[in-house]
């Protein structure tokens, strides 16, 4: 638990300081880092730390793929054959020695990962306030700290126990519950500080449970994959709360979501 609050009282001003106050250019690194570390985990959870060239190739292609998602999001299907191109041409020079959910987490992580960090970017480029890339975070953080309370002191009945043991139905329903008033939150804080909110408080609730639902998706979806492969965390960059797709996996569903819906706004 110390660790936990630890993570918190450090990464949360952290957090408010590149999305709300820093340079666009310390946002896009804190991305490319964020999008190749996710990489280098989920390939190191399938392949093992041995397999130092894939690991290599996963890092380099997140780290390029947001960029490209960024500047020349058109032109995505290209990237998925370059990518598919190095992958599989790399699988092939290593004689068969690469397996093919190997090859899979590379495309996945570098692909999948990649564009989800970069809906931040196009999300900035858009034009709405930058306190609305707050959106994604507060709608998965909100989501899974009220989650583990609610499940903690009332959770009785399994959510999804031969995915994820601990998680409840009740914890899920206190996860809902809690993303609703935050995101109710958010709109009070933007309509009374901030000249405006652009979504109202009744679509900010429907809003808000929609993404409590992906959130629980999303974490439930990376959980799937650590289970399958053995592993209790993805790293501890974060100590108590894990790697990067440990903290951030709800945050990857929710985020691309967000970004379309914007686009309709």
């Amino acid at each position: 638990m110390k660790s936990r609050i630890l993570v918190a009282v450090v990464g949360i001003p952290a957090l408010l300081y590149v999305v709300l106050a820093a340079p666009p250019f310390a946002m896009l690194v804190a991305l490319h880092l964020l999008a190749g570390i996710g990489a280098m985990e989920l390939q190191r959870c399938v392949s093992g730390v041995k397999e130092s060239g894939m690991v290599a190739l996963s890092v380099i292609t997140a780290v390029f793929t947001v960029e490209w998602y960024y500047d020349r999001p058109a032109h995505a299907p290209m990237l998925f054959l370059l990518e598919a191109l190095v992958f599989f041409g790399y699988a092939i020079f290593k004689g068969g020695k690469v397996k093919f959910n190997q090859i899979m987490a590379g495309l996945f992580g570098s692909i999948a990962i990649g564009w989800s960090f970069a809906s931040f970017l196009r999300l900035e480029a858009s034009g709405i306030h930058r306190a609305y890339l707050l959106l994604p975070f507060i709608l998965s953080f909100a989501c899974d700290t009220f989650a583990f309370f609610a499940g903690l002191t009332l959770g009785k009945h399994k959510l999804a126990p031969k995915v994820s043991p601990k998680k409840t139905i009740e914890g899920s329903i206190g996860g809902l519950a809690g993303n609703m008033a935050c995101g109710l939150l958010f709109v009070w804080v933007m309509d009374r500080f901030f000249g405006g909110s652009l979504i109202g408080y009744g679509p900010m609730a429907a809003l808000a449970l929609f993404c409590g639902v992906v959130a629980q998706v999303g974490d439930l979806s990376f959980s799937l994959i650590k289970r399958e492969f053995g592993i209790k965390d993805y790293g501890h960059l974060f100590l108590a709360h894990g790697g990067v797709l440990d903290r951030f996996d709800s945050v990857l569903f929710v985020a691309p979501v967000l970004e379309i819906i914007f686009s309709f706004l």
